[in-house]
């Protein structure tokens, strides 16, 4: 059973008790319904596991034969790290970079960080550093995109059922499977119980106050990276004041969130309109063929009564980056341009989970990224039938990344200060106590 805990809601900025909670429950916050914790059975043993078996299963995805592609007599193989280099050989290393990074650094140094973590917690003298390697692993996992692979090799695969015969490699199987361990390992990994068992070490960046505070002080700060709510001596708000826990600079709110997600957001626009008006790719048969932009690829998919594939594309590739982008501009503008409370109060609950919705799905466009990866690797022969991503891919790249920045660098909070929500008011001392709501356990 965890120990009650004072913590502030992400989402809102509301300042509550989290109560004692037995495994397998979660508290959510009373006003805009953010999780503020969720509990698991066991959760440092069986994540330590899964997350072995997924370093294993990965090292199997990046070395097996990811498939087969023959036509006219002519047979290529390929792993994943073929599209990586055809897109270097191409002159695309843009492209490769953030291919490679996605689907191969983020994700190892997840496993790798995670399992040096949790082994370390194992021994009876725990390994050095064990709260900057967890940092480390928490801030790049952001960034690993498994999933969205596998989702690509789906459509790869569903695209070049009419131009060559293909056979599934071993790496296929295993990027399934691994998906399904990842996703399993982040549901039963509890972050919260591995900040406390690195505290029970000692490795701490500073001394941390016997006992914590159970309500709100003029002057407290939550840590964005490990949750605990602490006062910084000196001055409130000190840009040189760092978590005592974990080490993270802390701050009241994000710094200059509003400004730099303007930037990122404006320049995701700006992005988007080469990613629309270059082609993305070019597909050659028997010596003849064209480019084609994205929104172009969806009509051939339509025209060859590809109708469940050509909506996935068009949804990831086009809907999801204006969907971003339009979610954020309209809470920049709804949060900085609101003159009275009552206006800035309007369907707050509703652009919180806007935003949640807009962090999200935004890592999905990245599908068709893998998916001409991979086709331009598999499809390489000569004017019988050749496959090249295009210059518009790199441009489309850049709004997928610069949308998913954009999104982490605002900061929600700051909507419910607009409306006058997060006044230090006498109120605000008077801190609610949450319900503890148990999950379905998970089954093994």
């Amino acid at each position: 059973m965890t120990r009650p805990e004072l913590r502030e809601c992400m989402g809102c900025g509301l300042f509550q008790v989290v109560p004692e909670l037995d495994p397998d429950m979660r508290s959510q916050c009373l006003r805009c319904g953010t999780l503020l914790r969720r509990t698991r059975s066991n959760p440092l043993d069986r994540g330590l596991a899964l997350n072995i078996a997924a370093l294993i299963l990965y090292i199997i995805v990046w070395t097996a034969m990811l498939m087969t592609v023959s036509t006219a007599g002519i047979v290529h193989e390929s792993t994943l790290a073929s599209g990586p280099l055809e897109l270097v050989r191409q002159g695309l290393w843009p492209l490769a970079l953030a291919v490679v990074f996605t689907t191969g650094l983020a994700p190892l140094g997840k496993f790798a960080g995670t399992i040096y973590v949790l082994v370390g917690l194992r021994l009876h003298r725990p390994l050095p550093n064990l709260r900057g390697v967890f940092l480390f692993a928490r801030k790049i996992g952001i960034w690993s995109m498994l999933e969205v692979l596998l989702l690509g090799v789906f459509v790869a695969y569903t695209k070049l059922g009419d131009i060559v015969h293909m056979d599934i490699g071993p790496a296929v199987y295993a990027l399934g499977l691994l998906t399904v361990v990842v996703v399993w390992a982040d549901t039963v990994l509890e972050p919260d119980a591995v900040w406390e068992a690195i505290e029970r070490t000692g490795q701490t960046h500073a001394p941390i106050a016997e006992p914590r505070p159970l309500a709100f002080r003029p002057g407290a700060v939550s840590c964005e990276a490990c949750g605990m709510v602490s006062v910084p001596a000196g001055s409130d708000a000190d840009h040189d004041t760092h978590c005592p826990r974990c080490g993270s600079a802390l701050h009241e709110r994000k710094p200059d969130s509003l400004n730099r997600t303007w930037a990122f957001v404006i320049a995701g626009a700006i992005f988007y309109i080469p990613a629309n008006y270059y082609p993305v790719l070019t597909v050659i048969q028997s010596g003849a063929g064209a480019p084609s932009t994205i929104l172009g690829g969806v009509e051939e998919l339509l025209a060859s009564q590809m109708y469940p594939l050509a909506l996935l594309v068009f949804f990831a590739s086009i809907l999801v980056p204006v969907f971003k982008l339009i979610g954020l501009a309209l809470m920049l503008m709804a949060t900085m341009l609101v003159r009275s409370e009552a206006g800035a109060s309007v369907l707050l609950p509703q652009r919180t989970r806007l935003y949640y919705v807009v962090a999200w799905i935004g890592r999905w466009s990245m599908v068709d990224i893998f998916m001409e990866s991979l086709l331009g690797a598999l499809v390489q022969f000569g004017t019988i039938a050749t496959i090249e991503p295009g210059i518009g891919a790199v441009a489309f790249c850049a709004v997928v990344l610069l949308t998913i920045i954009a999104a982490e660098t605002f900061d929600p909070r700051l909507m419910w200060d607009a409306a006058g929500r997060n006044a230090h008011r006498p109120a605000m001392l008077r801190q609610p106590v949450l319900r503890a709501t148990p999950v379905p356990r998970p089954h093994a």
